[in-house]
C-alpha cells in the first residue's frame, strides 16, 4: 500500500475544467488525491512543505523514445531519413539487453527529474522487455510500445522482422503488461511509419488495436521526403494512407504531422485522431514547423512530446511548452498559443490523449496522484509571479522541480531521486554507450 503523503502550505494549480488554482494542502492516500486545500494533516506518513511553491500535476509526454537516450549527441545535424539510416537504425540494431535499461533508467530519470510523470514511448525493435521491467521497477507510468518494422531500404538485418512475428512478438508484451501495476503500465502498438511497415502490418496493427482496446503510436508527416516516399508507394497522402488502413481515432497518437494539407486536416478532425508536437525535435532535425494554430482552431487533440535525446537532446518538457508557444507566436502573433494553453498540452491534453483523462493530468478529489512540487523563487523566476502559467510555461526550468509523486509514490523529493540510484544510471549509462558505440556499423562515423 501505498504511503500517505501531505503537501502542505502549496498554490495549487490544478488545471481543472476551470483552471482553479487554490492555496492550501493536498493528501494523497492509497495512491489517490483525498482532499485539496484541506488544511489538515490527515494522519499523513509524510509531510512535504510546499510554501512559496506551485503544486502541479505531473506533465505527460505522448511521444518518447527510451531507447535512444544513450545516442544522445551521436547523431546531430542531419536530417531525418539520413538521420535514421546513418545513425538511429545501426544504433537501435546494437542495442543489448544491458544497453537498454541502462537507456530506459537514464531516461526516465531525467523524465522524472524535470517532472514529466508520465509518457508514451516507441522502443526499438528487439529486447522491449527490458524497458517494461524498468518503468515497473522505478515506479514510472508510461504507455509503451515495441517497434514494429517489416520493411524499408538499408535497414539493419537486426531490425528487419517479419510480419507475423512483429505482429506476435507485440501481442506477447500486450499479454504481459498491459494494466500492470494497476493500471500504471500499459501497453500499445507501435508501427515505426508508413515508410517501414507493410500495409499488411498496419491493417492487422489497426485491427488488433480496436479489438484489445489499445493504443496506436506511430509517425506521421514529419518530413517532406519521408511524404513523398509515402504518396510515391501507395499513391495517397501520408495522413489520408493511413485513414484508409484504419490507423485514426481517439486511440491513435501520430507524432509530428508537420507537413499536412486542408483534406488531412479534416481526416484529423472527422476521427478525432490524436497529434503529438514535438517542437524542439522539428527544429534540430529541420523538419519544419507543425500547423499548430489551424489545427487547435477545428478542435485537434494536441499534446506535447520531446521525442528522443537523439534529436533533441533533451526531454524536459519545460522547453517543449516555451517552444511551441513561441514557434507560433513568431508565426501568427503574439496572442497565439497562450500559457496556459500550452500548460494544459502538457498536462491534462497529454493525459486525454492516453485515455487517461479520468485518472491524471489534473488535480481534483479521486484522481491518481501524479503531482509535481515546484519551486518559482529562483533567479530566473523573480520577481514573484502573479501569473503561475506564465511563469511555469516562460520561466521555470527543470532543475526547479523539488518533489515528484507517481501514483501516489514518492519518486524524489528535494531534488533527490528516490527509485533510481542517480550516480549508478550515469556511471551505467557511459559504460554502455561505448560498448554500443563499438559494436554499431555507423555510415559517415562520427
Amino acid at each position: 500500500m501505498n504511503e500517505s503523503i501531505l503537501i502542505k502550505g502549496g498554490t495549487i494549480v490544478t488545471m481543472d475544467d476551470h483552471d482553479s488554482i487554490v492555496s492550501g494542502d493536498l493528501f494523497i492516500s492509497d495512491g489517490h488525491i483525498q482532499g485539496i486545500a484541506a488544511g489538515s494533516s490527515g494522519g499523513a506518513n509524510v509531510v512535504i512543505d510546499a510554501r512559496g511553491c506551485v503544486v502541479l500535476p505531473g506533465f505527460v509526454q505522448t511521444h518518447i523514445h527510451l531507447c535512444q537516450t544513450l545516442f544522445r549527441g551521436a547523431a546531430d545535424d542531419l536530417s531525418l531519413i539520413d538521420w535514421l539510416k546513418k545513425r538511429i537504425w545501426p544504433m537501435e540494431a546494437a542495442h543489448s539487453v544491458p544497453s537498454l535499461r541502462a537507456s530506459a533508467r537514464l531516461g526516465i530519470a531525467e523524465l522524472i527529474k524535470g517532472g514529466t510523470t508520465c509518457a508514451l514511448t516507441m522502443e526499438t525493435v528487439n529486447h522491449t522487455e527490458a524497458v517494461f521491467q524498468v518503468v515497473e521497477e522505478t515506479g514510472y507510468r508510461a504507455t509503451v510500445g515495441k517497434c514494429m518494422m517489416d520493411q524499408g531500404e538499408e535497414v539493419p538485418e537486426a531490425l528487419r522482422e517479419d510480419t507475423v512475428t512483429s505482429v506476435e512478438e507485440s501481442l506477447a508484451l500486450l499479454e504481459s503488461w498491459h494494466g500492470k501495476a494497476e493500471g500504471r503500465i500499459r501497453f500499445c502498438f507501435a508501427p515505426r511509419f508508413a515508410v517501414s511497415c507493410t500495409s499488411e502490418l498496419l491493417s492487422k496493427v489497426a485491427r488488433l488495436a480496436q479489438e484489445r482496446g489499445v493504443m496506436v503510436h506511430t509517425h506521421a508527416s514529419e518530413n517532406r521526403h519521408e511524404c513523398e516516399l509515402v504518396e510515391q508507394a501507395t499513391g495517397l497522402r501520408n495522413i489520408t494512407y493511413l485513414d484508409s488502413l484504419g490507423l485514426t481515432g481517439r486511440h491513435v497518437a501520430l507524432a509530428h504531422c508537420i507537413h499536412l494539407n486542408d483534406d488531412e486536416i479534416a481526416i484529423l478532425k472527422r476521427t478525432k485522431t490524436n497529434v503529438v508536437h514535438c517542437p524542439s525535435s522539428n527544429l534540430k532535425l529541420g523538419s519544419g514547423i507543425a500547423p499548430l494554430k489551424r489545427m487547435l482552431e477545428v478542435g485537434i487533440s494536441v499534446s506535447l512530446g520531446a521525442d528522443g535525446a537523439a534529436c533533441n537532446n533533451r526531454l524536459d518538457m519545460f522547453t517543449e511548452m516555451r517552444t511551441a508557444a513561441l514557434l507560433q507566436k513568431v508565426l501568427h502573433g503574439p496572442e497565439v498559443l497562450p500559457a496556459k494553453l500550452a500548460l494544459r498540452m502538457a498536462t491534462i491534453d497529454g493525459a486525454r490523449a492516453l485515455g487517461l483523462g479520468n485518472e491524471i493530468g489534473s488535480l481534483e478529489v479521486g484522481k491518481r496522484a501524479d503531482v509535481i512540487v515546484l519551486r518559482v523563487d529562483s533567479l530566473h523566476s523573480t520577481p514573484r509571479p502573479t501569473d503561475l502559467a506564465s511563469a511555469i510555461t516562460y520561466s521555470a526550468q527543470a532543475s526547479d522541480v523539488e518533489t515528484v509523486v507517481i501514483d501516489g509514490q514518492l519518486v524524489m523529493l528535494d531534488g533527490k531521486l528516490l527509485t533510481i540510484d542517480e550516480p549508478g544510471v550515469v556511471k551505467e549509462a557511459n559504460r554502455e554507450a561505448e560498448l554500443l558505440r563499438s559494436r554499431a556499423t555507423l555510415r559517415d562515423k562520427i
